[in-house]
């Protein structure tokens, strides 16, 4: 004998349960959508990551490098971000704008040859990809701006004095190997 399902008391589900039902599911799929960052998709420091070239390919394309080494946490990284992205918008035929986020094992190699413990850190690069100098800390746009025209017209960078604020990290080697 196969056994009957039954249905619950009351019968099924009234139009005013299902209702509430389906505004629950879509409140849960909103909350769920900005927990997951979401609301975030669109920001500066996300446009400018996933339009950003190969680090290796934009060393070797003939156009000066800005690689700046990031993370989705930093206060800073995502206060520079607007001034990042302008320079990237307003210079993108001329200068390649590569961004590195170190929270992505992917880059431990980058992250060791430029010996990245604050960020942001940019490492600027000439034309033929050979290192002219770096950045560390928060820099104005007007810093950003004056960086980038001395990488394009190939001049010397402009004197910036001390280095900005930065945020501490440890990559995820270096938090295995103290553990």
């Amino acid at each position: 004998m196969i056994p009957m399902i039954q249905t619950p008391p009351g019968g099924p589900l009234s139009t005013y349960q299902r209702a509430a039902l389906l505004l629950a599911a879509l409140a849960l799929t909103v909350v769920l959508f900005l927990l997951s960052g979401g609301a975030h998709q669109n920001s500066p420091l996300d446009q400018l990551a996933n339009r950003s070239a190969d680090p290796d390919s934009a060393l070797v394309n003939e156009r000066p490098t800005m690689l700046e080494f990031y993370a989705d946490w930093c206060e800073i990284c995502r206060e520079m971000a607007p001034a990042v992205l302008t320079i990237e918008q307003q210079y993108g035929d001329e200068l390649d704008v590569v961004l590195v986020n170190v929270d992505n094992p992917l880059w431990l190699d980058l992250i060791d040859r430029y010996s990245v413990n604050g960020i942001p850190h940019i490492e600027l690069f000439d034309s033929n990809g050979k290192t002219r100098g770096r950045s560390l800390g928060l820099r104005s746009p007007e810093q950003l701006e004056r960086l980038a025209q001395a990488l394009i017209e190939n001049t010397p960078l402009p004197e910036l004095v001390g280095v900005g604020t930065t945020s501490i990290f440890t990559s995820p080697e270096q938090s295995i190997m103290s553990s």
